[in-house]
């Protein structure tokens, strides 16, 4: 744990270093925010600033991450007595607890999400970036990609744990679609919430905190560091994305942190607490689901739409309530500590064995 901490701090060092020169980069090629014009009129200040700034959370991540298992390959005194000695651990951090799958996510999910971006930031349909339709085959092509190496590849992941209930239960291909499932709205829903300033990102940092001790608490080391170095380049990506932000995350960092985070779930076994650890991103998805649905059906029912929040996601309802920007990112962040708490409290409620 203390290593794990102290790599996410160097984390964070790493990323915030260069937060500035990636700004000045966007700022000069005109990678800027679109704001949609049926959003709340108050976030109409915020067109052109920066986007893409989950860029200053997957480089580092990934190249940390990369360092630090070669640094388990090379430790020793002699390069090939080390590599020799130590070929073990790195086949055990890389291939044998399968470490390259976050990371390969991370990267898929970024460069779809850039991809959005760019084409939002160019203009291609009037800022909106991809068809969602086409986004959501790749993100489902994506999703199944990984729930595949997953299952049949070295983690072997087929189990789901219960609180209070010692062994994993195995679902066997069951899980196939359910991780599917969540990869794709994990995803989606960190994409849904990142709508103000500080908001995804602290609640991201939270969860990957959350995962890193019940990581901890089941003896999964390598899933330990990763989350921390996640938790010290999001907090990096805070310090400019604070109140009023300089930089957005864009979907670049929205899909990918989601993504990964439900990896991450997956990766422990305890992926049934996801919904309580991730309660702000569940509620944000549930918020713009039901206001579309009941719209939907009071518009064939009645001949005219009717809403059940004043706007989705869930975060524009308080918003227009009368709650200001910081009041909703620090309330629903106050929300996710509660519910990460939760979370830990019931991966412990039992004491689960490692994922299978």
């Amino acid at each position: 744990m203390a290593y794990a901490l102290a790599l996410g701090t160097f984390s964070f060092l790493f990323a915030v270093i260069w937060g500035g020169p990636l700004i000045a980069y966007l700022r000069h090629h005109g990678i800027g925010k679109q704001i949609r014009f049926n959003g709340p009129s108050s976030h109409q200040v915020k067109t052109g600033t920066p986007t893409m700034g989950g860029l200053m959370i997957l480089m580092p991540v990934f190249l940390i991450t990369l360092a630090e298992g070669f640094a388990q390959l090379l430790a020793g005194t002699s390069f090939g007595q080390a590599l020799l000695d130590r070929l073990g651990v790195a086949r055990v951090f890389f291939f044998g607890r399968s470490i390259l799958v976050p990371l390969g996510v991370m990267l898929g999910f970024g460069l779809l999400g850039g991809h959005d971006d760019w084409a939002g930031a160019r203009g291609y349909r009037s800022g909106e970036g991809l068809l969602a339709r086409w986004k959501f085959v790749m993100q489902l092509v994506l999703g199944t990609t990984t729930a595949l190496v997953l299952h049949f590849g070295p983690p072997d992941l087929h189990s789901v744990a219960f609180p209070g209930v010692a062994e994993k239960l195995d679902i066997g291909l069951w899980w196939l679609p359910i991780a599917v499932f969540i990869i794709v709205g994990s995803s989606n829903a960190v994409n849904l919430t990142d709508g103000l300033d500080g908001l995804a990102g602290s609640i991201a940092a939270i969860c990957f905190a959350c995962y890193g001790i019940i990581a901890f608490l089941q003896d999964q080391g390598w899933l330990l560091l990763f989350c921390f170095t996640m938790v010290g380049a999001t907090l990096a990506f805070l310090w400019y994305n604070a109140y009023p932000a300089d930089l957005f995350m864009g979907d670049v960092g929205s899909s990918a942190l989601g993504a990964t985070l439900a990896v991450v779930a997956l990766m422990s076994g305890q992926w049934l607490l996801l919904p309580i650890i991730g309660i702000v991103f569940v509620a944000e998805t549930l918020s713009v689901m039901l206001q579309v649905g009941y719209f939907k059906f009071t518009r064939i029912r009645y001949g005219r739409g009717r809403r059940i929040f004043k706007m989705t996601p869930l975060h524009h309802h308080f918003e227009l309530l009368g709650w200001s920007e910081t009041q909703v990112t620090q309330r629903f962040w106050l929300m996710a500590i509660l519910a990460a708490m939760l979370g830990v409290a019931l991966a412990l409620w039992g004491n689960p064995p490692p994922a299978a």
